[in-house]
């Protein structure tokens, strides 16, 4: 099961060929939308196309979870502020609290961030970059203007390949006694 979440920026309009890239290679695809990223979609024809609710909220308290549990994630396109989120633990979002709970359970975990040249400018997107990668994450660049074509595939190929690093050892800490 390949989660595929996006936030609100440009790309998000063509998530349908990221889940048909993905379908012909076999993965079962659910889409996951930021808030903000679901205007950005059309999620009843992601619907109709996996078979699966494209969901942006957390369920309620004691509601099934409709969704089967990822295998592996690609987050594209993924915002500043989302990857700076992500890499601060923080779950305001669904698709946080994904992203951040997949790290915890070592899923390979592939993010394309997609932004303006003044915002991946601000020294703690860099900084955040570099964490996430650290922590196995495989970050890459996105094709940039000139009309080139966003990296469905090259997400795909990534995530597909496996962590970019192994990620360390837990620590032990009072989750894991």
């Amino acid at each position: 099961m390949l989660y595929l979440i996006v936030c609100a920026a440009p790309p998000a309009a063509d998530a349908a060929e990221a889940v048909r890239l993905a379908q012909g290679r076999g993965w079962d695809t659910c889409v996951v939308t930021t808030p903000s990223g679901r205007r950005f979609t059309d999620p009843d024809a992601l619907e109709r196309l996996t078979g699966h609710p494209v969901r942006s909220e957390y369920k309620n308290p004691g509601e099934p979870d409709v969704l089967p549990p990822p295998d592996a994630i690609i987050v594209a396109p993924a915002t500043v502020n989302t990857v700076n989120k992500w890499a601060l633990g923080i779950c305001d979002t669904l698709a946080l609290g994904l992203l951040v709970e997949a790290i915890g359970k070592r899923l390979p975990l592939v993010a394309v961030p997609t932004t303006n040249p003044e915002h991946a400018a601000h020294p703690a997107f860099g900084q955040n970059v570099a964490l996430l990668r650290s922590w196995g994450v495989t970050v890459l660049t996105p094709a940039s203007g000139g009309g080139q074509p966003f990296p469905w595939a090259q997400a795909l190929d990534a995530v597909e390949a496996g962590p970019a690093e192994p990620p360390g050892p837990r620590r032990a800490g009072w989750f894991t006694g």
